[in-house]
C-alpha cells in the first residue's frame, strides 16, 4: 500500500510541479545505490548455494537429473519469451530519460572503451583476491569466484557441508538486510517516478503501465499456454483444474508477494494429489532455486524496457549474452521480494553499466510485478512436479483425476501455514522417504 501511495504521489508531483519532481529524483538514485550495494553478496550466496543444490538433487539419480534438465530448459524458454515479447512491445521507446543520465552514460562508455580489447576484458574477470570480488563492484568477478567456491565446496563432499550451511546463514543475513532496504521502497519509488514524470510528462506513466500489463499478459500466456500445453500432453492434466486446486496458495502468494510462503502447502498438496514423497521432496525444493520462470520473464522484459527508455537499446548479441548471464544469476532469487530487482541490476551492471541508473525506472512498479513473478514461479514448480512424476512413473494418475475433480478434497486441518522452505528442503534431501506428518510437524 505504501508503494502504491508513493507512486501516485510521485506522478502528481512530477505532473503538477515538474521542477520539484526533478529535484527529488535523488531519492530514487539513493535507493538504487542501496540495491547496487547488495548485488555482489546476493549473487555470491545464491550461486554457491545453487551449485550445492545441484549436488543434493543429483544424489537421487533419475528424478534429480530429469528435474534439473527440465528446470534449466524451461527457464531458458521463459527468458527467450521475455526477450521476444520485450522486442515486440518496445514499451520504453521514446522516453529518452534524462540529460544527466546520458552524461553519466557517456562517462561510463568512455571508461569501458579505455578498458582494452577482448583479452583485457577476460583478464579483468579475475579479481586480485577472493574477497576483493565482493567489494570491487564487478558482477563478473563475483560470479567467477562464486562458481569456483561452489564447485570447490562440492568437491569436498561431506566436509564441504558445514561451509554450505555457513553460506546459507550469510544468505539469510544478506536477504534480511535487503528486506530492510526494501522498507525504503516507497521513498525510492516516489523520487524515481516524480523525476521521470517531471522530465517526460505523463508519457512515462503510460509506458510503465504498458510494461506492467505486457508482463502480466506474458505470464498468463506462459502459464496457461506453454505450461498448460506441456502438462496436458505429458500428464493429461488440465492446467485450469490444477490452478483451481491451488487457489488458496495463490491467495497466500498475492498477500505476501513471495512464492516461498506457499512452499510447505505445495509439498503437502502435491503429495495429496498422488505424487510420491520422494519425487515431491526433491522436485519442489530444488525448483524453488532453479525453476524461476516468472523471474526469468521479468528480468529480460525489464532489461529491454530500461535500455529502450534510456535510448540505448540492446543489440541482439548483447541480448543473448544477457540471457546466458540471467540463466545462472537468476537461480536462488525466489522467496525474497526484491531479490529479482538486485539480479536485474547485476545483469545490467555486467553487460551495460551505463544502463544501471535506469533501474530506478522499475522501482515504482516492481512491487506490482513481483506478485505476477511469484505466482508464475509457483505455477511452474507445481507443473514440474507432475511432469517429473509422470516421466519417472511416480504419480498415481487415477488419484490425480480424483483429486482435481473434487472427489477427494485436501484436508486443510492437516496443514500448517507457517514455515520456511529451508527446513523442508533439508528434510527432503536427508531422508526423501520422510512422512508428510513429520514434514508438517517440523515446519
Amino acid at each position: 500500500m505504501g508503494v502504491i501511495l508513493a507512486v501516485v504521489a510521485g506522478i502528481l508531483v512530477g505532473w503538477l510541479a515538474p521542477g520539484v519532481g526533478k529535484s527529488v529524483g535523488v531519492l530514487g538514485t539513493m535507493f538504487v545505490d542501496l540495491i547496487k550495494m547488495m548485488i555482489s553478496p546476493v549473487i555470491f550466496c545464491t550461486i554457491v548455494l545453487g551449485i550445492g543444490s545441484v549436488k543434493a538433487a543429483a544424489k537421487v539419480g533419475k528424478v534429480g537429473g530429469l528435474a534439473l534438465t527440465y528446470f534449466i530448459g524451461m527457464s531458458t524458454v521463459a527468458l527467450g519469451i521475455g526477450l521476444l515479447v520485450g522486442n515486440l512491445l518496445h514499451a520504453g521507446s521514446g522516453l529518452k530519460i534524462s540529460a544527466d543520465v546520458a552524461g553519466t552514460s557517456a562517462q561510463l562508455a568512455e571508461q569501458s572503451h579505455g578498458a582494452g580489447g577482448t583479452m583485457d576484458f577476460v583478464s579483468s574477470i579475475i579479481p586480485t583476491s577472493l574477497l576483493s570480488s565482493l567489494t570491487a563492484g564487478s558482477v563478473l568477478q563475483t560470479l567467477f569466484v562464486a562458481l569456483l567456491v561452489g564447485f570447490g565446496v562440492q568437491a569436498l563432499g561431506k566436509q564441504g557441508e558445514p561451509i554450505l550451511r555457513g553460506v546459507g546463514y550469510v544468505q539469510k543475513l544478506v536477504f534480511k538486510i535487503l528486506s530492510m532496504i526494501l522498507w525504503l521502497a516507497p521513498i525510492g519509488a516516489f523520487g524515481a517516478i516524480a523525476n521521470v514524470v517531471g522530465q517526460t510528462g505523463l508519457a512515462a506513466v503510460v509506458q510503465l503501465a504498458t510494461l506492467m500489463l505486457g508482463f502480466y499478459l506474458t505470464c498468463l500466456i506462459f502459464v496457461f499456454g506453454v505450461l498448460g500445453s506441456i502438462l496436458r500432453v505429458v500428464a493429461g492434466v488440465s492446467i485450469f483444474k490444477l490452478v483451481r486446486y491451488l487457489a488458496r496458495e495463490y491467495l497466500l502468494i498475492f498477500a505476501t508477494s513471495s512464492s516461498e510462503s506457499a512452499l510447505p502447502r505445495l509439498i503437502a498438496k502435491m503429495e495429496h494429489i498422488g505424487v510420491e514423497r520422494t519425487t515431491v521432496g526433491i522436485v519442489v525444493p530444488t525448483g524453488y532455486s532453479f525453476n524461476l520462470d516468472g523471474t526469468a520473464i521479468y528480468l529480460t522484459m525489464a532489461s529491454l524496457f530500461i535500455a529502450d527508455a534510456m535510448g540505448r537499446p540492446l543489440f541482439f548479441t548483447e541480448q543473448l549474452s544477457l540471457l546466458l548471464f540471467m540463466i545462472i544469476a537468476s537461480k536462488g532469487a525466489a522467496g525474497v521480494s526484491g531479490a529479482g530487482l538486485a539480479t536485474l541490476a547485476g545483469g545490467l551492471q555486467s553487460h551495460r553499466p551505463e544502463l544501471l541508473d535506469g533501474v530506478g525506472l522499475i522501482v515504482g512498479i516492481d512491487r506490482f510485478m513481483s506478485e505476477a513473478r511469484a505466482v508464475t514461479n509457483f505455477s511452474g514448480n507445481a507443473v514440474a512436479t507432475l511432469l517429473v512424476g509422470s516421466w519417472t512413473h511416480t504419480v498415481d494418475a487415477e488419484r490425480v483425476r480424483t483429486v482435481l475433480d473434487g472427489t477427494l478434497p485436501f484436508d486443510e486441518s492437516m496443514m500448517v501455514d507457517e514455515g520456511h522452505g529451508e527446513s523442508v528442503e533439508e528434510l527432503a534431501v536427508e531422508d526423501p522417504a520422510i512422512s508428510e506428518q513429520r514434514i508438517l510437524t517440523r515446519i
